[in-house]
């Protein structure tokens, strides 16, 4: 059997970045996997610009981005496996991998997970109807067109207002076809704001807000939709039902992490975020297993993505050289009033990194409101913002030598507050 020190499930973003920096602070033995044939993830279809500002300072295509660091993982010589499954993955780190050639147990020090996300498909979306040909994901039909030259369709109805819809009704319409509407569940989009101007505005392409599909037309092809606005409980306005024909409809309802390994090896999953519980170190409940990226919480941006991977290929490279384990006492973090979520759910008293960020989602659209941040019931922090949305994470940096100051300190709260 062969053995390393760190095993990486995944060559996206978060995967490569987490490989670079374990080898930058002197791990040799790294094995990188990945299922797809090329290394890169979800960015060889992103050929649309936006990315690498904050991380390279200047504006990349998502196969530009990738490909920055798939060259410093050549450059740094480290293994890598392609069109590899990794069937199975046990607590003690043992990883059951299957390729063109052989299948095999391989066995690490430390795994670090990050298989990224995948979209919510039809079936979890209950859309009443028969099961015609011409019904996709978002991501589906941004593959079908960005790599493989395929053309989805030439009417398409939307639903959903994630990133990938918007940008993908921008493709459509460059392509040819005509979007005649994005339809939203929610009283907000939850695509950035950015996508909703240079995708839909700029294209006019008519997004409602507060409706949703409620019948499909069509046995063999799709061949219209009717949409409907639905009340504040979600719940469908009869009178309000609008026709449109159309032979495609794209999916774009929201992203999974792809959690299936992680609770083959007992991780504990966190039910909001859908991803592992971890402490500020990224380490899941089980020693030497880490997680970051999308696989852990869905991000808006792949530099956030990239710089909390190179995190975990710290913390990861500091467990293969001291062997350390979670420690007993933990600080944890509470989302309160208007906020959703945050990330990471622990902070560790006995690390030594010496900035914490916690990252955040909001529940609904807020204007002119406060972040607070409490220690205890001490508040201690007050960041004001203009606007705060669901589609945009939030992030609060927190110094260690803040929390020493509080001996006693057992909880962190951030919330949502009026203005004062």
């Amino acid at each position: 059997m062969r053995e390393y020190d760190i095993v990486i499930v995944g060559g996206g973003p978060a995967g490569l970045s987490a490989a670079i920096k374990a080898r930058e602070d002197g791990i040799e033995s790294i094995l990188l996997l990945e299922r797809d044939r090329v290394l890169g993830g979800i960015l060889n279809q992103c050929i649309h610009n936006g990315f690498g500002l904050h991380t390279f300072k200047e504006e990349l295509t998502g196969p530009e981005y990738a490909d920055r660091f798939v060259k410093q993982l050549v450059e740094k010589n480290i293994e890598y496996l392609p069109s590899t499954i990794v069937l199975n993955i046990t607590n003690d780190k043992i990883l059951t991998i299957m390729n063109e050639n052989s299948i095999e147990n391989i066995k690490a020090k430390a795994v670090i997970l990050a298989m990224g996300c995948r979209e919510r498909p039809r079936g979890s979306l209950n859309i009443p109807g028969y099961r015609p040909a011409g019904i996709y994901t978002a991501g589906t039909a941004q593959r079908l067109i960005n790599m493989e030259g395929i053309m989805p369709g030439k009417e398409v109805v939307i639903l959903g207002s994630g990133d990938i819809g918007l940008i993908m009704a921008r493709r459509m319409s460059l392509e040819g076809a005509k979007v005649k509407v994005v339809a939203e569940l929610m009283p907000y989009s939850s695509g950035l704001k950015r996508n909703i101007v240079q995708c839909l505005d700029d294209y006019g392409i008519p997004l409602k807000l507060s409706h949703t599909i409620v019948e499909i037309k069509g046995k063999n092809r799709v061949e219209g939709i009717v949409i409907a606005e639905v009340d504040e409980k979600l719940r469908t306005i009869e009178g309000t039902e609008e026709y449109y024909s159309c032979d495609t409809i794209l999916l774009s309802c929201g992203l999974i992490p792809e959690n299936e390994l992680s609770n083959m090896m007992g991780v504990e999953i966190d039910p909001v975020t859908r991803g592992p519980v971890v402490s500020d170190n990224l380490m899941t409940n089980i020693d030497g297993v880490f997680a970051c990226g999308n696989v852990l919480h869905v991000h808006d941006l792949v530099d956030y993505v990239s710089e909390e991977a190179a995190m975990a290929g710290l913390f990861a490279a500091k467990y293969v050289k001291s062997g350390m384990k979670q420690g007993r006492e933990k600080i944890v973090t509470i989302p309160r009033d208007g906020v959703r979520y945050i990330v990471p759910k622990y902070i560790d008293k006995q690390n030594e990194n010496e900035k914490i960020t916690l990252r955040f989602r909001v529940l609904n659209v807020y204007k002119n409101k406060n972040i607070c941040v409490y220690f205890n019931d001490e508040k201690i922090m007050t960041k004001k913002k203009k606007i705060l949305a669901p589609a945009e994470m939030e992030q609060i940096i927190i110094k260690r030598d803040e929390l020493k100051k509080y001996g006693e300190l057992k909880e962190i709260i951030i919330s949502v507050e009026d203005a004062e």
